[in-house]
């Protein structure tokens, strides 16, 4: 059965393509959302192509009308594309030649589908990078809040999932914050790489028309220009780093949304999340899940498939152009849609979660986690590190057979484990004069968490 449609490249052959070869290799269905790019960057071309005097201005003038007017369709819905267009660009280019006649040819002077695709790629990911920072931005500030609210509530800090030491609340927040800060400043620094225009490399070689690249890369509002053409068109190793961004920024929403799950258990009953973002059972009337925590956690395993179907696509390519690459579109929309989502999603569930301040104050009074406070209380008697270490494990073995917590250990107990220990030991076991002691620099004290909340704001 031969095709209806007339495909860009056929005309050197002398048999149509096969029907069920052109099903195979169609890609419209995933890269129709390059559409918007896709006629910015021809209307990019073909205003150079003018200034160049390689077109007429009427023939410009026709062709970025036609363009415009096909956004239109596209965006109303109007004009569906088929998948026997084989991709967008061609549903594109057979619409514009609906429309304006033999002229619409003309647009691609100088242009291969492989600088046309490179160019609609940067462009997209321009777009979803900035987006991306722009929910990360958000995160950040309800991080931020969060800090402000907690900084003086006192919470557990886990090592090994096990209670360690008492720390402000406000310093769990934060160390989020510099987890996801760091994660904008890797699509700041990403961005540098994306924002260069690959147009007027043409096929892998360049082009025998004078073509004026930079101009093209000008009214595209790209930073800087290729620098060889063969690269220009071949690499796709921006994508690859921006779903390994991707792929970090999940990695630790996935374990901060591991904390929400386990804080807001019945085993924990550290946290509260809002009926809003919580969901029950269908069986169990008393469950109530965090399912979007589980969500984000679970999405987490796609994007990073995504990133290794990138890096196993890329790995084997010779240089330049293989159609291989028509495969980056799908890990590369789904890595930025994923992302975006998540981190949104994620800013408003944390908006609306509270700590369980009361039964944190009793549980962090009494617990062994008090257990280093006497193990340093012991070094500032002069007793050295290790065995002030060997001393206080005794004390909490003690402590734990005996069923009497640290702080109601009477002073002559105390002693009998070492008689450099005083009454001034109570002194050191509270929790809210643990955290109040530490003095080290980004430590968890309250004044310290202060610092870093300031701080925060004005990185904000």
């Amino acid at each position: 059965m031969s095709n209806k449609k007339e495909l860009l490249w056929q005309s050197r052959f002398s048999l149509p393509f096969d029907r069920d070869a052109l099903l195979f290799s169609s890609s419209v269905h995933v890269d129709k959302k390059l559409y918007r790019e896709d006629i910015r960057g021809s209307i990019a071309h073909v205003t150079m192509l003018a200034e160049e005097h390689i077109v007429s201005a009427k023939e410009a003038d026709e062709i970025i009308a036609g363009l415009t007017e096909i956004e239109e369709e596209l965006t109303s819905g109007s004009l569906l594309p088929h998948w026997e267009d084989e991709d967008i660009h061609t549903v594109i280019e057979n619409r514009l030649k609906e429309k304006i006649g033999a002229v619409a040819g003309k647009l691609h002077s100088g242009r291969s589908r492989n600088d046309q695709v490179a160019t609609d790629t940067r462009l997209y990911m321009r777009r979803q990078v900035e987006e991306l920072q722009s929910s990360l931005n958000g995160l950040l500030k309800v991080l931020v809040e969060k800090a402000e609210t907690y900084r003086d509530t006192i919470i557990f800090g886990y090592t090994h999932l096990q209670r360690a030491q008492p720390i402000s609340a406000g310093h769990y927040y934060m160390a989020y914050f510099n987890m996801f800060l760091r994660d904008r400043d890797r699509l700041r620094d990403l961005m540098k790489r994306v924002n260069i225009s690959p147009l007027g490399a043409a096929a892998f070689a360049g082009s025998t028309l004078p073509l004026n690249p930079r101009r093209s890369a000008e009214l595209l509002g790209f930073d800087d220009l290729f620098s060889n053409s063969i690269d220009a068109v071949s690499d796709r190793d921006i994508v690859i780093e921006f779903i390994s961004a991707c792929s970090i920024i999940m990695m630790h929403l996935s374990r901060f949304s591991e904390d929400l799950i386990l804080w807001s258990s019945y085993e924990f009953g550290y946290l509260e999340i809002s009926d809003a973002f919580a969901t029950g059972s269908s069986l169990m009337p008393q469950k109530k899940n965090a399912d979007i925590a589980e969500l984000v956690r679970g999405k987490t395993g796609r994007v990073y498939g995504n990133l290794m179907a990138m890096l196993t696509i890329m790995k084997g390519l010779p240089l330049s152009y293989n159609r291989d690459m028509q495969e980056d579109k799908q890990p590369l929309f789904d890595s930025a849609e994923t992302a975006i989502g998540c981190v949104t999603i994620f800013a408003k569930l944390l908006e609306n979660t509270t700590l369980r301040e009361e039964k944190l104050a009793k549980l962090t009074a009494e617990d062994l986690s008090l257990a280093t406070e006497i193990a340093e209380y012991l070094v500032r008697k002069q007793v050295p590190f290790r065995d002030a270490h060997r001393i206080t494990g005794k004390i909490v073995t003690w402590s734990i057979t005996s069923g009497v917590t640290l702080p109601h250990i009477p002073v002559e107990t105390f002693r009998e484990f070492s008689d450099t220990i005083e009454a001034d030991i109570y002194d050191c076991l509270k929790a809210e004069v643990s955290v109040k002691s530490k003095k080290t620099h980004g430590s968890c004290s309250f004044d310290s968490v202060a610092l870093q909340i300031e701080e925060a704001r004005k990185q904000l």
